[in-house]
């Protein structure tokens, strides 16, 4: 009995040691679940209580670049704590690297811990809807992919109520031009991001934030972003201009009908409709699918001088150009597989 008595108090101990308070367990779905996991305790310093965790509740947004969405709900009165994460996919644990090569279905999202005696749902809604544009699917301004889908992932029938109806009053009221396309899901298991992303802009002041409706913003990603989202491959070409083999590219034989794109941004590059086979062993074209979509620089390595084609949205590395094309251009865009993405062509 006197062993039980100190595994208890031993237990107890490293619990108010880490939080300040004995683990809250079992509170529904949609309120806190444990101190240790939801206070403030880094920030605030402060003891986190039962009566105090216990009225807490839970919602969780996806709408674009976690950083933004984190940085803007931190700054609501009534919001007790926030985690950035993935959620809505089907790979359990799954790193910003996994949800970046768009194969986990996952959404970059925020959890939201809140105390609806000081902020209601409703009012976190709204801050949802204004600060991203939910008419652009799988879009926030230069952000492309599933993983920056419009989405709420909700905890109980209240909350889904709440969100259906903010909805149908948005659409009602004419305020976004396009149709909205917001997801409106039960909330499925959410995993927690790296710590390196956890309250981004407090610890870099900088996030991704982006007016309502954003078309053309150009994408600037710091060096080990760019490593986390690209494969070893695609950085070496896209960010260090470096090139794959001859006839070792996915795309140097490929004759589908549709659209090439950028890999790192999602920019419309090239259309299938102007690739040739230049016997190069790199996939060529005569044109790009339109001048703002490439930009050109002069190229002086490798004791030779060359026009670079660089993607304009995110200043990928993409390949050269060179005056030994067919007509109506007689320009031959030879460019690097490794930094392109193909959409194929809709059946009509």
């Amino acid at each position: 009995m006197k062993s039980a008595n100190n595994t208890v108090k031993i237990t107890i101990f490293i619990l108010a040691a880490v939080c300040g308070t004995v683990l809250i367990a079992s509170l529904g779905a949609g309120n806190m679940n444990s101190c240790a996991e939801y206070k403030k305790c880094e920030q605030e310093k402060t003891c986190c209580r039962a009566e105090d965790s216990a009225k807490y509740q839970k919602a969780t947004f996806a709408a674009g670049c976690f950083w933004h969405i984190q940085a803007t709900f931190d700054q609501i009165p009534g919001v007790v704590s926030t985690t950035v994460g993935y959620i809505g996919g089907n790979t359990k644990n799954p790193t910003y690297r996994d949800v970046c090569s768009k194969t986990t279905g996952h959404a970059e999202a925020v959890e939201v811990i809140f105390d609806p005696e000081t902020v209601t749902y409703d009012r976190l809604l709204e801050v949802f809807w204004n600060i991203h544009d939910p008419t652009t699917p799988n879009r926030q301004g230069p952000d492309i992919g599933d993983q920056y889908r419009s989405a709420i992932f909700y905890y109980t029938p209240q909350q889904h109520q709440a969100a259906v109806a903010y909805k149908q009053k948005l659409e009602n009221s004419g305020k976004f031009k396009g149709r909205i396309v917001t997801q409106i899901v039960p909330a499925p298991a959410f995993y927690k991001a790296e710590k390196y992303h956890q309250k981004y802009y407090q610890k870099k002041g900088v996030t991704c934030s982006l007016p309502a409706v954003v078309e053309d913003e150009k994408v600037s990603k710091t060096d080990e972003q760019w490593k986390q989202i690209l494969t070893p491959q695609q950085y070496r070409i896209a960010r260090k201009k470096g090139t794959e083999p001859a006839f070792s590219g996915k795309y140097y034989k490929h004759k589908e009908k549709g659209m090439y794109l950028c890999a790192a941004c999602g920019e419309e590059l090239f259309n299938s409709d102007t690739k040739f086979d230049s016997g190069t062993g790199w996939p060529s074209f005569w044109a790009p699918a339109s001048k703002d979509s490439i930009k050109k620089e002069v190229d002086k390595s490798a004791s030779m001088t060359r026009t670079e084609v660089l993607c304009s949205r995110c200043g990928a590395h993409l390949g050269h150009v060179f005056n030994d094309g067919p007509q109506p251009t007689g320009l031959r865009y030879c460019i690097n597989s490794a930094v392109l993405d193909f959409t194929e062509e809709k059946k009509q």
